[in-house]
């Protein structure tokens, strides 16, 4: 079984997916408790666009992906004011334009369809060196802000009111977790794939849901079944030769309905 370690691709893909499935969940946690999934969808369908635009020019895909990313989320969060009660529409709107423009953009793409299709469901076999190090540092600066803000998005996960009058500034810690979901979509699109990174957003965070009885514990848990996922992903994908992203997907898939069927009775 250990092999698999003997190629130096298979060693970057692991440590990247190591990374992904910790930085994932952390965000996923205060995304998913104030329902906010669909920004999740909708960055990560910016951050298709953005790779687009790195195939197109001529630069990392990557790099593409994260200014799209981060564009979505300012995007949103100005759209979100605009609409007010009916903020949900903002994240509807620029998942629209994402997919609309990537669909423009592809068109201009010279012989790289198959590089697309490896941002739209994850490949172990593209990640550079470069991509690596700049999975491994993004991700150890969204590790970083994530534990330097914990106190202040469980406030705002949880009740953004009262956060309000603890004197936590709403407005800035919401728009810091905007953004470091588009860092986390951005340097996952490679492995997960930009159409199933909002899945690992979403998905161990809902496992975990089920068991946990803090919030800390659910961080806790969330990252534990994401590793699991990743890492049984990457295996079984390479020795049944599986995208790497949709096998990830579906193993948080199956757990969660195992942990669903688990705890069924003292549910009800």
């Amino acid at each position: 079984m250990l092999d698999i370690f003997q190629y130096d691709f298979m060693r970057r893909a692991f440590l990247a997916a190591a990374m992904i499935a910790v930085i994932a969940p952390c965000i996923g946690v205060p995304v998913v408790l104030k329902r906010l999934s669909s920004i999740g969808d909708a960055t990560s369908h910016s951050a298709l666009a953005g790779v687009a635009a790195g195939l197109v020019i001529g630069v990392n895909p990557i790099l593409g992906a994260l200014l799209f990313s981060v564009f979505a989320v300012m995007g949103i969060e100005g759209l979100r004011k605009a609409f007010g009660k009916y903020s949900e529409i903002a994240a509807v709107v620029v998942m629209s334009a994402g997919i609309a423009l990537t669909a423009v953009l592809t068109r201009f793409i010279k012989d790289g369809s198959s590089n697309l299709s490896s941002f739209l469901f994850g490949s172990i076999l593209g990640i550079s060196d470069f991509e690596m190090c700049l999975t491994i540092g993004l991700g150890i600066v969204v590790i970083a802000v994530a534990i330097f803000l914990y106190k202040e998005m469980f406030f705002v996960a949880f009740d953004e009111e009262a956060a309000k009058i603890a004197g936590v500034s709403v407005k800035k810690i919401n728009f810091a977790l905007m953004l470091l979901t588009a860092i986390t979509v951005s340097v996952a699109s490679r492995i997960v794939g930009a159409l199933m990174i909002s899945s690992l957003l979403v998905i161990p965070v809902a496992t975990a849901i089920m068991v946990a009885k803090s919030y800390k514990q659910t961080v806790w848990l969330s990252v534990a079944f994401a590793e699991i996922s990743a890492m049984a992903g990457l295996y079984i994908s390479y020795y049944f030769s599986l995208p790497s992203g949709g096998t990830i997907v579906l193993i948080g898939v199956c757990m969660l309905i195992i942990i669903m069927a688990a705890t069924a009775k003292r549910r009800r």
